[in-house]
């Protein structure tokens, strides 16, 4: 079995050259990210085979450009377990868009199985070997690796090629294209799942109670917020808390003494940063309603909504089983009340392959 920690420009170009010409690649990503806005990549695992693993030192190695090169090469599949995180990752830190990229967690949404299993419980549900998971909290940034570090990372992706070939055993010709669908997505950076400085407002806890005005003060608080965390590269809540950004919010709160009275936020803070959060919420006070956010509020479903609801979620459950998928690939409670409802606004029900299975009955 080789096992390699790759350290050097010459031997990770030696490694990608060997990769280009394999069929397909298992990729991980170890990172820490407690005390920075982006991530801090400690470790990248590469799998040619189960017996051919190896650790990339990205602490080690200043250009991963030769890495970039292959994440997006076409001609070879590149196997994650939950990707877009992994993904992003490896986008900023090569330069490069991977593409042809298969997913495990969710391609096991596509073959009867739960499309939230973690690897380790995929792992042991289709090859019966049981990971240990004992360093879930290693500093990845520190400094040498010892051989227990080493071996967790290494079977995060000694498996995967294995995985694979196993879930695409398993699924239906049909649910094939469903799933083939859903990986294409994957390639396309404008297509990632996180969320923007302008949406990043209905993250905040207590958003949902704000009425529209609050919210639209809320909304700028918040791309004020995400702009300076990145400026800093610092995580937001090192900025200003939730719990802060919803009472500045809610309360319209003008003043330093106001500000510094709501709990949560020191005098240094309020120092720093009053007088940007004032100019915010007095220009966010002025707004008209009709230019601010709509509200958060889930609307109530009338009692025909209600039931059209409970037999759109039995006609997914039931069709989905016959087609051997998870129903929560189709989507989550609050998004088919949004369909139920004929709700403005992009939905993901309403195009591709999702809404096939919502509308066409020959579609399973």
């Amino acid at each position: 079995m080789q096992n390699q920690t790759i350290t050097t420009a010459k031997d990770l170009q030696a490694l990608m050259e060997r990769a280009h010409n394999t069929d397909a690649v298992a990729l991980d990503t170890e990172f820490v990210w407690e005390r920075t806005y982006y991530p801090e990549l400690g470790l990248i695992q590469l799998a040619l085979s189960n017996e051919e693993c190896f650790l990339i030192d990205p602490l080690a190695i200043d250009d991963l450009a030769p890495l970039g090169k292959l994440l997006a090469d076409p001609a070879v599949v590149k196997i994650f377990h939950d990707a877009p995180q992994d993904i992003a990752i490896l986008r900023t830190a090569t330069k490069h868009d991977p593409q042809n990229i298969f997913d495990t967690r969710l391609a096991a949404g596509f073959s009867g199985l739960t499309s939230t299993l973690s690897l380790a419980a995929l792992i042991e549900l289709l090859l019966d070997i049981k990971l240990e998971k004992t360093q879930t909290r290693t500093n990845w940034l520190k400094r040498p690796l010892d051989s227990k570090q080493m071996e967790y990372a290494l079977d995060d992706v000694r498996y995967l090629r294995a995985v694979r070939v196993l879930l695409l055993a398993r699924i239906l010709p049909q649910t094939q294209k469903w799933l083939d669908e859903e990986l294409l997505s994957l390639n396309d950076p404008e297509n990632d799942p996180g969320v923007t400085d302008e949406q990043r407002y209905s993250k905040v806890k207590g958003a949902g109670s704000l009425e529209r005005k609050s919210l639209a003060i809320l909304q700028d608080l918040a791309i004020w917020r995400e702009q300076e965390a990145r400026k800093k590269n610092r995580p937001r809540g090192h900025i200003i808390k939730d719990t802060v950004l919803a009472t500045i919010a809610r309360d319209c709160l003008d003043t330093h003494e106001a500000i510094e009275k709501c709990g949560e936020i020191s005098a240094k803070t309020v120092k720093n940063y009053g007088d940007a959060v004032i100019q915010i919420v007095t220009a966010g006070s002025n707004r008209k309603e009709a230019d601010c956010p709509a509200s958060l509020r889930e609307a109530k479903l009338s009692s025909n909504e209600k039931s059209a609801l409970s037999s759109l979620q039995s006609f997914i459950t039931l069709k989905s089983d016959v087609a051997g998928i998870d129903p929560a690939l189709l989507g989550n409670k609050r998004e088919l009340k949004k369909l139920i409802k004929n709700s403005p606004g992009p939905s993901r029900q309403n195009k591709g392959w999702r809404k096939t299975f919502l509308t066409d009955p020959e579609s399973n």
